[in-house]
């Protein structure tokens, strides 16, 4: 658990993180990294990469297994721990907080700095390792591709597309990034498939939640995973999250992506209020329309 991580982190001693890093880089080549080769990655003597070892491995930061040679791989607490000691030492973060989401792919944690914010652990890659290499572009290119390079390069995907839409988009304020694991602002409200809208308050949603779908399109992307599920609804309007799937709009897919997207809004809005979406609300036509430009307000006949 990250919390568990979060405590861990005085307990540490410099040269641990020299370890736990050199055992980061020569993961760049192999899952497991050989022993010999950690006095070079770590620029710490035999006894001292010994004597870190042991230390790490009580603590769940590593793992040793023997092949056809003594390796070592990192934990996802491991990395967790030097991604967060590096946001800690830019004073992006100084305190940690309560989970706010813990799913497949991600993990969210409150933390605090000047004002409460939320601390994104990537986690693509470590339980559907093959599924992601698959779907995901930014993993086609390398030979070796591990976990922690899918986790980290889904990261800085979503950061950076959220410093491209932020904040004429209504999504998350980007605050920091490293390794795997973003900083952004703490969403308010609630995940609009834990809302029950008043029957007033229906169709002036749906039309928040298209209108900034349409906006992202105008500003070169599509999230290509909407769902109820990545939505957040306050007094203030919808705030659309979870962002590293996301491609541009000049992608081969893109437009095929925005019109699931899109049937996919409308698809649960319909579903549960059956008697305020009329089945003549197609997700297919307002994709064109938004494709051609032409998007003003969802229309129902």
């Amino acid at each position: 658990m990250v919390r568990n991580v979060a405590e861990m982190l005085p307990e540490l001693e410099e040269q641990d993180f020299y370890l736990l890093s050199g055992v980061e880089q020569g993961m760049r080549f192999s899952e497991w990294v050989q022993r010999e080769k950690l006095p070079k990655f770590s620029s710490l003597t035999e006894e001292e990469v010994d004597y870190r070892l042991e230390r790490c491995l009580k603590r769940g930061l590593v793992e040793k297994k023997t092949i056809q040679y003594e390796g070592y791989t990192l934990q996802f607490e491991g990395y967790d721990i030097l991604a967060l000691r590096a946001l800690v030492e830019r004073e992006t973060i100084s305190e940690f907080g309560s989970p706010l989401g813990v799913g497949k792919e991600s993990d969210v944690y409150e933390v605090r700095s000047y004002k409460p914010l939320a601390l994104k652990y990537h986690r693509e890659g470590y339980t559907n390792f093959r599924e992601v290499q698959k779907e995901r572009d930014y993993t086609s290119d390398k030979e070796h591709v591990s976990w922690m390079y899918t986790a980290r390069k889904a990261a800085e995907r979503e950061y950076e597309i959220l410093e491209e839409l932020y904040p004429d988009v209504a999504v998350p304020q980007p605050i920091d990034q490293n390794r795997h694991a973003i900083v952004m602002e703490k969403m308010d409200g609630v995940e609009l498939s834990r809302t029950k809208l008043e029957d007033d308050q229906v169709l002036g949603v749906l039309d928040l939640l298209v209108s900034e779908i349409a906006r992202a399109y105008e500003h070169g992307y599509v999230h290509a995973d909407m769902s109820e599920y990545n939505v957040f609804l306050d007094e203030g309007g919808v705030t659309i999250f979870d962002w590293p799937q996301a491609v541009p709009t000049d992608h081969e897919n893109a437009e095929e992506f925005l019109r699931r997207d899109l049937r996919n809004a409308v698809g649960y809005f319909r579903r549960k209020y059956p008697q305020h979406v009329s089945d003549e609300l197609d997700g297919d036509e307002i994709a064109t329309e938004i494709i051609d430009g032409e998007f003003e307000t969802i229309r129902q006949e």
